[in-house]
């Protein structure tokens, strides 16, 4: 199975993209755990937190379906913690290591879109540097990695989807 991340940095449109995929392919898509964790704790949290979001996160990806299509993943929770608290729990560490081996497809969002506040969200300077970092994470995982971005993302996601599957034999 592929799986589909959506990625990048906050309010880059990577949920609003996602809901657009699971739409449009008739499947469901894994939603950003962190979300709904910090909403049960108003948006308080410890560094401690982030294990537990990140294995919250880890075991709803492990859902199958004939497409996979996720919001964020443990990337986004690594680079959150070394941002926060200038580390990161080994087991991430170790999870993000053992993914290497999957066939994980990244969509990043480019930043390119306006700033909406939300209580959650935390850079609203420094996107294109967080674009950066994810960029360079997940270059160096191996991964493949196509940059979503302008006012067609979710045409040009389809389109990239599409052509990815089609490779793979596999049509939707």
């Amino acid at each position: 199975m592929i799986k589909y991340i959506i990625s990048g940095p906050e309010s880059s449109g990577k949920t609003t993209l996602c809901k657009e995929l699971s739409k449009f392919y008739n499947t469901t898509y894994i939603k950003e755990y962190a979300r709904e964790h910090l909403l049960k704790y108003n948006n308080k949290y410890q560094k401690d937190d982030l294990y537990k979001i990140a294995k919250k996160q880890y075991q709803s990806e492990q859902k199958t379906n004939h497409i996979l299509i996720c919001d964020t993943d443990l990337i986004t929770i690594k680079i959150w913690s070394l941002e926060k608290y200038k580390s990161c729990d080994d087991w991430i560490l170790k999870k993000i290591n053992e993914q290497k081996t999957e066939n994980r497809i990244y969509l990043l969002c480019s930043p390119d879109i306006k700033w909406h506040f939300d209580p959650q969200r935390e850079n609203p300077n420094d996107r294109n540097r967080l674009l950066k970092i994810f960029k360079s994470e997940i270059t160096s995982l191996k991964h493949p990695l196509h940059i979503i971005s302008g006012k067609n993302r979710c045409k040009d996601a389809i389109k990239l989807i599409n052509k990815i599957n089609l490779s793979y034999g596999k049509s939707f």
